[in-house]
This record gives C-alpha cells, sequence and structure tokens, in this order.
C-alpha cells in the first residue's frame, strides 16, 4: 500500500468537521430560551469563525421549539442540543470550498457536506 498527501478537498472536509464537533460539543447543553436565543447563536457564529480555515457560519435556533420544550417542563429554559439548531458553513482551504450543514434528520442532528468547489 502506498501513502499520499491528502488533497485539498479531503482537507476542506475534514477542516469542516473539526468546526461542526468543536461547535456542538462546546455549545450542547447550554442553558437556552426564547430570549437568551439570539445572543446564543451569535456566540457560536463568533466562535467557530475564529477557526482556520472558517469563512462563514450560521447559526439559526428555533426559538418556537424552544418555547414548546419549555411549556412542556417546569424551568424556565431548556438545554441546547441539535433538535433546536439549523446551521450553515463555508470552509475555504487552499481555495477549495466546502459548503456544509447541520438540521434535523429523524430526531438526529445530522452533519453533511453539501457541496465542494474546487478552484475558488
Amino acid at each position: 500500500m502506498s501513502e499520499r498527501t491528502p488533497a485539498a478537498t479531503e482537507n476542506a472536509c475534514f477542516e469542516a468537521g473539526i468546526k461542526f464537533g468543536s461547535l456542538y460539543h462546546q455549545f450542547a447543553g447550554t442553558p437556552i430560551s426564547p430570549d437568551s436565543a439570539a445572543s446564543l447563536a451569535a456566540a457560536m457564529e463568533e466562535a467557530i469563525e475564529n477557526q482556520p480555515h472558517c469563512e462563514t457560519v450560521r447559526v439559526d435556533i428555533d426559538t418556537d421549539r424552544l418555547a414548546e420544550e419549555i411549556a412542556a417542563g417546569t424551568a424556565e429554559y431548556t438545554e441546547l442540543t441539535g433538535e433546536f439548531m439549523t446551521v450553515e458553513m463555508e470552509i475555504n482551504y487552499e481555495g477549495v470550498i466546502v459548503t456544509t450543514a447541520m438540521h434535523l434528520e429523524e430526531g438526529y442532528p445530522l452533519m453533511e457536506v453539501t457541496g465542494v468547489t474546487e478552484g475558488a
């Protein structure tokens, strides 16, 4: 078996995975309410955009779902999980642009590469 250096596309996809892992595992479990959702989303975006090769991050938190979850419980907040978030990121690694998304699919927060543009 011969060894090779990863291509820029592979590295760009790897970088996207690192960003998603960081975003999800750093913020999952954070106490959240509809009133704090916008500031938490902004903090998440800014934190992840600090990482190398990250061009843009957009975090949308579903405040209607948060309100439903809180109404069904006894506290005035809930914990942030993937069911409340939609995330899109764009990674640029050596001119390879990788677009990614996280959305809820069958109750699971699915993180995926949605597009790759080479030579950008």
